[in-house]
């Protein structure tokens, strides 16, 4: 039985709205189970029967599993801007919630949430005998510290602008040993979505100085045995953890995971999965293209397709010339053959864009006709913002992303007849996330974010100062874009969000300062002896359940 007292009386009114058509059942989970009811009672009211787990009669326990991915340099989690780092520090370290591949949130430390009717107040009750692998009791203290940590100009992360622009430090009470109060500065519906955002692991307020490498004490399955830079990540079982299986037994199953750093080159990647030398590629900062291709017919190996909002971004910077004139910025994206990129540069595996940072896949999403290729209305613009005879540009982008690349070749080239003479500037990845923020014009991958909210308020607003956020690498702020925003941010009725969106798209579109030629699919790919991997549309790993066959 559903216990009705414990639900909003705003998940009814969802509930009739799916019952009408206005919204699909999944759509109804994602904001049933935002709002705190718990997924078993949002299934149960959408009518829709509750998968039971396999029994893990039949599951081997040991084994490593091993990994090639990049192992970076890390310090701060609250400063991941990668995923692959989060990926293997996860295992260690844990999130309060969790988002998975169908886009339904559930809790995770948290027991459960529950927000007020006018979505300002939040609850936050956490789950009860966790410890963190040095032995520490996971309490309310982790969870304020953890905020703050988020909420500190010093750390720089880019949970400041997601999270701060709606909660201070302030607004965060400690409602007892286990539960966290979060009294917002306005409405938010998000707020369990961006729990789960990657750099949003709970660390230990005991232990934590700044450097999570030196005192890795998480709440996760592994404890972190090794980690060197540029070389591998090995991470142990542990004997303690809080989770169990669908038959109450032990969590993890396997013994231990490495993540060893073949560099960025597909190839001998490619060749060590078809040898059996590891069990994994992480593409999650990668492109796929080339592994997809690779690999597609190959009987031993997995390939699980996830369609997302990940995708590559032409990005200009307002505040340098030329960007500066919207005329400009409005020519080069007239200058994108979305069809022609998304063929040559991803063999045709992803939906065309808009240029603006809302995707199909988003729930907000409101339809618009995909922008024709125009090279004679850019060849005026920029006639009329002073450049008659052209323009010369650099466009930075990363040598190592080969379809970031091929884009750049494809738009050089269709540029051209327009009057645009791009010099395209390639780096190693690494340098290039050195200064991803700083270069006039670049193409920077964007993962992707469950809702159209979510990456809008990280990458084009303003703080409380005004001053753009972290990672708002164009320094684009709009006056209007951002009022419209903060209304959708506290708008539950889903048609009326979508009303709010179909006015932001229209003004990325027409003053923006991004290109969107394509989403992209992304592939997990493992050797088939891997078993119960669920695909993400992040490539995350969530590998609790994960196990090996002999």
């Amino acid at each position: 039985m559903i216990d009705q007292k414990m639900i909003l009386p705003s998940v009814f009114d969802l509930k009739a709205d799916m019952e009408n058509g206005k919204i699909s059942r999944r759509e109804f989970l994602r904001y049933a189970t935002l709002l705190g009811t718990s997924a078993f009672a949002a299934s149960q009211m959408a009518g829709m029967a509750w998968p039971r787990k396999a029994s893990a009669a039949t599951i081997r326990r040991g084994g490593i599993l091993k990994v090639s991915a990049s192992v970076q340099k890390v310090t701060h989690p609250a400063q991941f801007s990668w995923i692959m780092p989060s990926n293997q520090l996860r295992q260690v370290a844990e999130y309060l919630t969790y988002t998975d591949g169908n886009n339904i949130t559930h809790p995770y430390l948290l027991e459960n949430w529950k927000a007020s009717e006018d979505l300002k107040t939040w609850t936050l009750n956490l789950r009860k005998g966790v410890q963190f692998n040095n032995g520490d009791e996971f309490t309310a203290d982790d969870v304020i510290f953890t905020f703050n940590q988020w909420l500190n100009k010093d750390v720089g992360s880019s949970l400041l602008g997601m999270v701060g622009d709606y909660l201070d430090p302030t607004g965060i009470e400690k409602g007892d040993k286990h539960q966290v109060k979060l009294h917002l500065k306005r409405p938010e519906i998000a707020v369990p979505e961006h729990l789960f955002h990657y750099p949003a692991l709970v660390l230990n307020h005991k232990t934590f100085e700044g450097d999570f490498i030196k005192r890795p004490h998480g709440t996760g399955p592994y404890t972190l045995e090794v980690y060197r830079e540029g070389e591998r990540c090995v991470l142990k079982r542990r004997n303690n953890y809080w989770h169990k299986d669908a038959d109450g037994k032990p969590l993890p199953y396997m013994d231990g995971m490495e993540f060893n750093d073949m560099g960025t080159e597909m190839p001998p990647q490619i060749a060590a999965l078809k040898a059996g030398e590891i069990d994994m590629i992480d593409l999650s900062d990668a492109g796929g293209t080339d592994v997809y291709q690779a690999l597609k017919d190959d009987a031993n190996i997995n390939i699980q397709p996830s369609t997302t909002a990940t995708t590559r971004v032409l990005r200009m910077r307002v505040d340098m010339k030329p960007w500066s004139d919207n005329r400009v910025r409005t020519a080069l994206k007239l200058c994108q053959h979305r069809e022609k990129i998304l063929a040559l540069a991803y063999f045709g595996q992803g939906l065309e864009g808009h240029d603006f940072h809302v995707c199909p896949k988003h729930p907000e999403y409101c339809i618009k006709t995909i922008p024709k290729y125009d090279h004679q209305r850019a060849r005026q613009l920029l006639k009329e913002a002073g450049y008659p005879q052209g323009i010369d540009v650099n466009l930075a982008v990363s040598s190592e992303w080969t379809d970031v690349v091929r884009y750049a070749e494809v738009l050089k080239q269709d540029a051209a007849p327009a009057g645009f003479r791009i010099n395209i500037q390639t780096m190693p990845t690494s340098q290039y996330w050195e200064k991803w923020t700083e270069v006039d014009l670049g193409i920077t991958p964007w993962t992707h974010r469950p809702l159209g909210t979510m990456v809008l308020n990280l990458a084009y607003v303003a703080d409380s100062g005004g001053k753009p956020v972290a990672w708002n690498e164009t320094r684009w702020v709009d006056e209007e874009f951002s009022k419209l925003l903060k209304t959708a941010n506290g708008t539950l009725d889903v048609d009326e969000r979508r009303k709010i969106f179909c006015k932001l798209e229209d003004i990325q579109v027409k003053r923006g300062s991004v290109g969107i030629s394509w989403w992209r699919n992304v592939w997990m790919v493992t050797r088939k002896n891997v078993r119960d991997v669920k695909p993400h549309p992040n490539n995350y790993m969530l590998f609790n359940e994960v196990w090996l066959k002999a």
